[in-house]
């Protein structure tokens, strides 16, 4: 873990919620996507989406002190739960719902004949040398069932759990997004500049100017 870095600081990008910026249609996936918690999960069962939690912690370990932490495992859960696909799949790998359900009971699985115990009861070392070895399809689990681990790694675990991440407006604060450009449109496109109701960075020596901007532009 490590302590947030915070380059937009007073910035809340749902202070826009009610404002100019979003549609109702965004409003409502936003409104739905905030309602789940780090606990929630309805297509995993509890020791697979135990597992998959831990793995999230590894792969988008989150800043220290926050309050409120991305619901990163829950919120593919939700995706997967909601039969939501991604309009393609690599030809070597199962529906998604498959993948992860197969993946994750392998990963509990190499844990165990390992180092004796279940994924998510790891410490990080132990997680991070059973994730390295699944990136580079060096485990081989019967469990498995065919599917190659490294795959699994590069075409579900790496992507789902980035994009899950990205998609919570917790780290929309972190990066300074103005969320989904609908109907509002970005139009200051070009480098270094912003349009007038998008976050200020903090640069050196311009941190309070920053902050008063930002403070200001929840529309």
């Amino acid at each position: 873990m490590h302590p947030r870095k915070d380059l937009f600081p007073g910035y809340d990008v749902l202070a826009k919620r009610d404002g100019p910026s979003w549609n109702p249609k965004t409003r409502a996936v936003l409104d739905e996507r905030l309602t789940l918690t780090c606990d929630t999960h309805r297509f995993l069962d509890a020791d697979a989406f135990a597992v998959l939690r831990a793995v999230a912690d590894r792969i988008v370990p989150q800043p220290t002190g926050r309050d409120l932490p991305i619901p990163v495992a829950a919120l593919v859960d939700d995706k997967l739960a909601s039969g939501e696909g991604d309009g393609y799949r690599h030809a070597g790998l199962p529906e998604q719902g498959d993948a992860w359900r197969r993946g994750l009971a392998a990963l509990d699985a190499e844990a165990k004949r390992a180092f004796g115990t279940g994924f998510a009861a790891l410490g990080g070392w132990a997680r991070d040398e059973i994730l390295r070895k699944a990136e580079a399809g060096d485990l081989a689990d019967p469990i498995w069932e065919g599917m190659n681990p490294g795959l699994f790694f590069k075409q579900r675990v790496l992507p789902d759990l980035v994009k899950a991440y990205y998609a919570h407006p917790t780290a929309w604060n972190e990066i300074g997004w103005g969320g989904p450009a609908s109907p509002r449109g970005y139009v200051r496109m070009d480098y270094d500049r912003r349009d007038p109701w998008e976050a200020a960075e903090a640069k050196p020596g311009r941190a309070d100017e920053a902050l008063a901007h930002n403070l200001r532009i929840g529309r």
